[in-house]
């Protein structure tokens, strides 16, 4: 997952996309970046690191213009690299940069038909330089001087029908406007909203509604799958649905971890989404344990505390916060890493001895992917005294690899794959297991926005929603992106630094 802005305005926008990437961070804290555009010229800062790092008081000033876009990084494909920051540029047609969040399951493909037939290099390993290198191919396959939206639309629609995979992506087109679209799948989400000025009607493009909601921005929907939505210079928008088969299928695992719960997503609340997966949990706890002998509890902050008030409220069982987390670790979900991932859930979180010393603890949290996390939090809860800890989970077991953007690559990473429920408890050390039930979590989700037939829900189940993944593309995925993978890519990289610097 990664998080992307666009803002079409009647002043300077620099300042209102540094806050909306802020907004954002828990989308991607590996690398961040701004591009603006005034008077036909852009001007651009990306680097690795948090927003508030990467874009400086003197960067600020730099950032001229009424148009501009973002990006906050979390990296899937690529590496960490500061080339791999966004957003990325080509200078024909137009000047089009770009800002992208999802995965193309084609990439390798695109990659040798942008080089062989289109005469396009792609310079960096990241697959968001190819998606913005194929808009940019069917852009100047349908423009000679001038361009209309209509152009876009043909364009975005021939992307439909080249590009394979998750994309929630805006673009600034030099002379034109905004161009914000979303696969036809809709996997990744994409919202977009207005306000008015007193200089005029500006309109922002963003990941989550809750960016729109800090900057007065007025929600207006979200972009449906295959649609493209147009803001051009003189501040008019247009829409075209450009996918000839769309077929609504977000990523369920946005409700359960990745959005903020203060966001909607396709119409659904995260929080309300929150609190019924915890009912869920509690309905199937009385059902399949109904001795359960919990005395309290207890949340893994943050993402899992609204599921565990409402899943305690109905147990009748008390609820306590039980862990400090430090702010300043970040999410230790999208760290990459295995290593580095271990060593920060000790850094992250602190137990309070008393709420643990000599009671049976229930600790819950959204989900359980890799299992150092769980696996730690637990040997902190005995070592504060539990004297049993059990452990419940909002979403199913995770056993299947994600190839639509979020960090789950090879399967032998995830401690679910090839293992029973009570394996899953025996190697995180809990002494009992709740998983919630998938039809459970979709309808958790679902109850917010009947319309929501379809999800993917791949990572629970392995059947994915684009039908172009087989067991070779998948052995591929997990050689490129597993750990071991990023880790020696991560030493190649600092060998060439080492090499500059002592050159």
């Amino acid at each position: 997952m990664c998080g992307i802005i666009g803002i079409a305005g009647r002043s300077p926008v620099n300042q209102s996309l540094f806050d909306g990437l802020t907004v954002l961070q828990h989308r991607g804290q590996d690398a961040a970046g701004i591009v603006t555009c005034d008077d036909s010229r852009l001007y651009l800062r990306k680097d690795n690191g948090l927003v508030r790092d990467v874009v400086r008081t003197r960067h600020m000033r730099n950032l001229h213009g009424n148009i501009g876009i973002g990006h906050v990084r979390y990296p899937t494909a690529g590496s960490a690299d500061s080339a791999e920051a966004q957003p990325f540029y080509v200078n024909s047609p137009f000047g089009i940069t770009l800002a992208h969040n999802g995965n193309l399951t084609n990439s390798v493909q695109l990659k040798n038909e942008l080089f062989r037939s289109d005469r396009r290099h792609i310079n960096t390993h990241s697959d968001s330089e190819i998606l913005l290198n194929v808009l940019a191919h069917e852009l100047q396959q349908r423009s000679a001087l001038s361009i209309d939206p209509e152009d876009i639309f043909a364009a975005v629609a021939a992307v439909h029908r080249r590009v394979r995979g998750a994309y929630a992506a805006v673009a600034l087109i030099v002379g034109f406007g905004l161009v914000a679209f979303r696969d036809p799948y809709g996997i990744r989400p994409l919202v977009f909203g207005r306000r008015e000025t007193e200089n005029g009607m500006e309109y922002m493009v963003a990941s989550e509604s809750v960016a729109l909601d800090v900057l007065d921005f007025q929600c207006i929907r979200d972009v449906a799958p295959g649609e493209a939505v147009l803001f051009d210079l003189e501040g008019r928008m247009h829409a075209r649905q450009c996918a000839e088969h769309p077929c609504y299928s977000p990523c369920i695992f946005e409700f359960v971890y990745l959005a903020r719960p203060d966001s909607i997503l396709d119409q659904v609340s995260v929080h309300k989404a929150r609190l019924r997966m915890g009912e869920h949990l509690a309905e199937k706890i009385l059902r399949v344990w109904p001795e359960q002998d919990i005395d309290v509890v207890i949340p893994i902050p943050d993402t899992s505390r609204t599921a565990a008030l409402q899943m305690a409220s109905i147990l009748g069982i008390k609820y306590r916060e039980g862990f400090i987390k430090n702010r300043y670790i970040a999410r230790t979900f999208i760290m990459p890493g295995q290593k580095t991932r271990k060593k920060s859930v000790r850094q992250k979180l602190n137990a309070i001895d008393l709420e643990f010393r000599g009671k049976n603890v229930m600790l819950v949290d959204d989900s359980i992917v890799r299992g150092t996390t769980s696996g730690e939090i637990i040997r902190m809860a005995r070592d504060a005294g539990a004297r049993r800890v059990y452990f419940a989970s909002a979403a199913p077991p995770v056993r299947y690899p994600n190839v639509y953007g979020i960090d789950m690559p090879a399967a032998s990473e995830l401690i679910a794959h090839g293992r029973s429920e009570e394996e899953i408890a025996q190697a995180i050390g809990a002494d009992h297991l709740i998983f919630q039930d998938l039809p459970d979590l979709e309808e958790a989700v679902r109850r917010g926005n009947r319309t929501l037939e379809r999800f993917d829900a791949s990572c629970f189940t392995g059947e994915y929603v684009t039908g172009d993944i087989d067991r070779n593309y998948l052995d591929c995925l997990a050689r490129d992106r597993s750990d071991g993978a990023q880790h020696t890519r991560k030493n190649a990289n600092s060998a060439i630094i080492d090499l500059h610097n002592n050159a």
